[in-house]
């Protein structure tokens, strides 16, 4: 976490950094990397959900609460706790691109880039690439459940 937050801090040294989580996955994250951010930011968060569209039963995602912030200008980090197939990522960083902020980037815990759907993401951070297995604690959760372990673990599959 140390390693990552230095890192940010001296790429967005002197200018005005907006950090942005998806609730609620990455909070426990968001939390810690913020932390280890040494230089003055801020802190947004969205809620987005899935549905199934009516046309051809693709997945849709929508904006439930957007940002409190106004990010134009702005530096802006998306910090997420996993990305694996990239289109909720995509979805969110074509979303905040219209708020016209002077960059956008991504951050992200565990990356699964071997089931990456979308190529061209702005990832910048990733803290650690990970096999295709089912994680809870530290934000992540099963059936809204186990999301508050102190620490990551693997789900033994059954």
């Amino acid at each position: 976490m140390e390693e990552l937050g230095a890192q940010i801090a001296r790429d967005y040294a002197g200018r005005d950094l907006v950090l942005v989580t998806v609730l609620k996955g990455a909070f426990i994250f968001l939390a810690d990397l913020s932390r280890a951010v040494p230089i003055n930011h801020a802190l947004d968060f969205v809620v987005l959900a899935g549905y199934d569209g009516a046309l051809g039963g693709r997945t849709r995602i929508r904006v439930l609460k957007d940002l409190d912030l106004p990010v134009a200008g702005r530096e802006v980090l998306v910090v997420e706790n996993v990305i694996d197939t990239g289109m909720t990522l995509n979805y969110l960083m074509k979303t905040l691109a219209l708020k016209e902020p002077s960059s956008l980037a991504a951050c992200t815990l565990l990356d699964r880039p071997y089931r990456r759907l979308v190529d061209d993401l702005p990832l910048r951070y990733v803290g650690f690439t990970v096999p295709d297995e089912f994680f809870v604690g530290y934000g992540f959760d099963l059936d809204g459940r186990q999301r508050g372990l102190r620490d990551l673990r693997v789900l033994a599959r059954r």
